[in-house]
C-alpha cells in the first residue's frame, strides 16, 4: 500500500506529483492543501484537474475518522478517531485564553502498565506511524478552527519506546505545521538508553519524567518498569540529558492520596532532585474506574507543594482540564463506544 501523503515534506510532494505525470510546481499546491488546509482526500484538491482528482481518489492522505467527539464544561474536547486499520485512539485538544493545545498519543495503548493510568490498564497493540501523529493535531486544528501553539506528547502510548516516528513527526510539526519545538512537551516514564538517544537530536522540546515517586520501593510499585530502571539511574541520565542539551527537565509527579502524598514523601522528593535543573509539575491524581486511588485534598497538595518551594525547588500544580470528559491526565483509553 502507498505511504500516506501527510508526513511528506514539500520535496517530497514534489517529486510524487512529477512521478504522477503532473507539473512540479503542484506539489507546493498540493502541500498548502495537506497541511494548511488538512484535507481527508484528494478529490478536495480543486486546483488540480477534474480527471486527475478522480485518478487518484482513493490513494491514502492519511487522515483518521472522527468516530465520537467528547466536550468538557471548560472547553476541552476529547476525540476518539479511528486509524486505517481500524485501531482506536484518543487525542484531546485544551484551549486557554491565549493557546490551544493537543495531547497527542503515540501508541495505540501503552506497554507501561502503571496503576493508576487507565491506558496501561488497557494493554498495547502497536506503534503509531509519524503521519498518525500529525493527523491528531490536523483534527483538533480543523475543528477547533484555530492553529495549534503548543503540544504535549501525553496522550495513550510511552514516546520513547517510538522514538523514531516521535522525532519524524517533530520535524514535520515545526517545519510543516509551523509549530514551535519550545512548545512542545515530551513524556516518558524513563526508558533505558531512550534519554540519551533523545539528548541525541538536540530538539528544543521540553523532557517531562513522570516520576511519581520519591522513593525506588514505591515507584516500582506504582511503575512496573522502575524495576528494570532503578530511580538512581533514571536520575543519572536526566542529568547528562541536561548536560548534553542545556535544557531543564520536568518531572511530573501524580499526587495520590494516602499513597505518595505525605509530608515525608515530599521532603523525600525535595532532597531527590534538590540542585538539579529541573521543575516539578504535580498533578492531582484523576479518577479512573478500575483503580483504588483517590485524589488528594486541597491542603495537602499545598503542603506538598509548599515543602518543595520551601527547599528551593520550582514546582507547580497542574490545572486539570477535561475531567468531565475522561479527558484529564491518565485517563485516556480508546475505547470504542458504542
Amino acid at each position: 500500500m502507498m505511504t500516506p501523503l501527510l508526513g511528506r515534506s514539500l520535496a517530497e510532494l514534489s517529486d510524487w506529483v512529477e512521478a504522477q505525470g503532473q507539473p512540479r510546481y503542484r506539489g507546493k499546491q498540493l502541500y498548502e492543501w495537506v497541511y494548511q488546509r488538512g484535507i481527508a482526500s484528494l478529490t478536495e484538491v480543486t486546483v488540480f484537474p477534474k480527471r486527475w482528482r478522480e485518478q487518484v481518489a482513493e490513494l491514502p492522505v492519511g487522515r483518521s475518522q472522527v468516530q465520537h467527539r467528547l466536550s468538557s464544561a471548560d472547553g476541552t474536547v476529547k476525540y476518539l478517531l479511528q486509524l486505517a486499520d481500524g485501531a482506536i485512539i484518543e487525542t484531546v485538544g485544551i484551549p486557554t485564553a491565549k493557546r490551544l493545545t493537543v495531547c497527542v498519543s503515540t501508541q495505540v495503548g501503552c506497554p507501561m502498565g502503571c496503576t493508576f493510568c487507565a491506558t496501561g490498564k488497557g494493554g498495547f497493540t502497536r506503534n503509531l506511524a509519524k503521519h498518525e501523529i500529525l493527523d491528531q493535531v490536523l483534527t483538533v486544528q480543523g475543528d477547533f478552527g484555530q492553529r495549534v501553539s503548543h503540544l504535549v506528547f501525553m496522550g495513550m502510548g510511552e514516546p520513547l519506546m517510538n522514538l523514531e516516528q516521535v522525532v519524524g513527526a517533530i520535524a514535520s510539526l515545526n517545519q510543516d505545521i509551523g509549530i514551535g519545538q519550545r512548545n512542545m512537551t515530551i513524556s516518558t516514564v524513563g526508558i533505558p538508553q531512550r534519554i540519551h538517544q533523545l539528548a541525541g537530536y538536540q530538539l528544543q522540546a521540553t523532557l517531562a519524567v513522570s516520576l511519581h515517586a520519591p522513593n525506588q520501593a514505591l515507584r516500582s510499585q506504582l511503575i512496573p518498569s522502575a524495576n528494570h530502571y532503578p530511580l538512581e539511574a533514571l536520575l543519572s541520565d536526566c542529568k547528562d540529558y541536561v548536560a548534553t542539551t542545556g535544557r531543564r527537565v520536568s518531572f511530573e509527579y501524580t499526587l495520590l492520596a494516602g499513597v505518595n502524598d505525605q509530608v515525608e514523601h515530599a521532603h523525600q522528593l525535595a532532597q531527590l532532585i534538590r540542585g538539579f535543573q529541573s521543575h516539578v509539575n504535580l498533578i492531582p491524581y484523576n479518577p479512573i474506574a478500575d483503580a483504588d486511588f483517590r485524589r488528594p485534598q486541597g491542603a495537602s497538595l499545598q503542603q506538598f507543594s509548599q515543602i518543595l518551594t520551601d527547599a528551593r525547588v520550582a514546582v507547580s500544580i497542574r490545572r486539570t482540564r477535561g475531567l468531565e470528559a475522561s479527558a484529564a491526565c491518565g485517563q485516556l483509553r480508546g475505547q470504542r463506544l458504542p
